[in-house]
């Protein structure tokens, strides 16, 4: 570390806090509104400045020991504590920031001692450059493929994976900043610069692999979404020729109605074609497709499900309050109720019992969807971390249901009771 006044002490605070702070606040999703976290950021960031302006001022030797290093858990835990996201992200976020910071300090310092006799406002000059390239580039490039990525790296990363990039880091950082090997020599800055790029390359390589199988992940989902989709629209087409097939019969029939009718004009009996008539309105309105609510994606879903269940013995009742025009996709709504559905059905089949019945009450309460299903089961269902276990493995379609309720910071439980096994989902409808 170079020497130099107090107010060169508090330039190189002032680009290394900014440095930190900014690149954290660039990357996260703040737990409070963004007014306040810039406010307490600014509040913060002016407060680290000051102390460790004071702390090079009174205690110079042991500032430049361990001033570098100490800024980590200093900042860390302040930007933890504004953050939104998950305790592992953000320990992963740090460790980026704390590694530019290293970067920044490293070529400021080293340059200036290589080529400048040590020469403190090119120390301040570089880093200062370096600051802005870093800031500019992450604002520009790296945000908001970060930001669009961030959902992978939470699905992806866990805790023991991020400790583990953390410790990488840091012990890059305490090998960068020993103090017994901070004199300055070609082979020293060869060391550190070789300490720093091999860590850099290690987070670029983390980051892209949790990316990439995060997305890999995403994909799976999709593409089982669209197979249930697929089979959806399976049992729509099967309905569709059942229907052609029923309307087939029907022109049939009305022929034979015709001549009939035709017969009770022509002999004049009158009474008898009036009690047929009423006989045939009443078989006519017999055969009217019941509408299960006014939502035609919902609708639809339903209706094929509920004649596969009818199809299977199982009785099904329904009572469904959605209006057309709801802010939800309808792959979203083929992901919730077909597998929910399926799920019932296979719950039904599997009990064993001769009596087989489904629910199902989905209602629209201010701006969010209420959707409960229950459906008779056998107690030996297994829970793992509060989700349904198939003995099989897999086709239960649950992460499927869960992953599109996210997509509306919905809410899902499952549960078994008196020997219904209960699904219960709530999605929060945008404004």
């Amino acid at each position: 570390m170079l020497g130099g006044t107090f107010l060169v002490a508090l330039l190189r605070n002032a680009i290394s806090t900014t440095l930190m702070l900014s690149f954290f606040l660039m990357l996260d999703r703040p737990r409070f509104p963004m007014k306040i976290t810039i406010g307490c950021y600014v509040l913060t960031g002016v407060s680290i400045i000051i102390i460790y302006s004071a702390w090079y001022l009174y205690a110079r030797e042991s500032f430049v020991k361990y001033a570098g290093i100490s800024t980590l858990p200093v900042i860390g835990i302040f930007c933890g504590m504004m953050s939104a996201e998950v305790v592992y992200l953000s320990l992963y976020k740090m460790a980026l920031a704390f590694y530019l910071f290293s970067v920044a300090t490293f070529c400021g310092v080293d340059v200036s001692r290589w080529g400048f006799q040590g020469n403190m406002w090119v120390d301040i000059l570089v880093r200062l450059i370096c600051m802005t390239v870093i800031l500019t580039f992450t604002w520009v490039k790296f945000r908001k493929q970060f930001l669009n990525s961030v959902d992978f790296l939470i699905d992806e990363m866990d805790l023991f994976s991020a400790v583990t990039l953390f410790i990488s880091v840091m012990l890059g950082a305490i090998m960068a900043y020993w103090p017994n090997l901070q004199g300055f020599s070609i082979f020293n800055m060869v060391r550190a610069f070789l300490i720093l790029f091999m860590a850099g390359v290690l987070q670029y390589v983390i980051l892209h692999l949790y990316i990439h199988l995060g997305q890999e992940h995403y994909y799976q989902e999709e593409k089982e979404l669209l197979e249930v989709n697929e089979q959806l629209l399976h049992r729509q087409m099967e309905m569709m020729r059942e229907s052609e097939k029923e309307a087939a019969r029907i022109r049939h029939d009305v022929r034979h109605h015709i001549l009939l009718i035709q017969e009770y004009i022509r002999k004049g009996e009158y009474d008898s074609l009036l009690k047929y008539l009423d006989q045939y309105g009443g078989d006519v309105g017999s055969r009217k497709v019941k509408e299960i609510c006014r939502n035609r994606a919902v609708n639809s879903i339903l209706s094929a499900y509920a004649r596969k269940a009818s199809s299977q013995n199982i009785d099904v009742n329904m009572d469904v309050r959605l209006p057309e025009g709801l802010p939800v996709r309808d792959i979203d709504w083929v992901a919730i109720l077909a597998n929910v559905f399926e799920n019932a059905i296979h719950g039904c089949v599997c009990s064993g019992l001769e009596e087989m019945e489904i629910h199902i009450y989905i209602a629209k309460k201010g701006h969010k969807v209420v959707i409960q299903c229950s459906n008779t089961s056998t107690e030996k269902i297994s829970f793992h971390n509060g989700l349904p276990r198939s003995d099989k493995g897999g086709g239960l379609g649950v992460f499927s249901i869960i992953r599109a309720a996210s997509r509306y910071k919905g809410e899902t439980d499952f549960v078994v009771e008196n020997g219904q096994f209960v699904t219960r989902i709530l999605l929060n409808l945008p404004e």
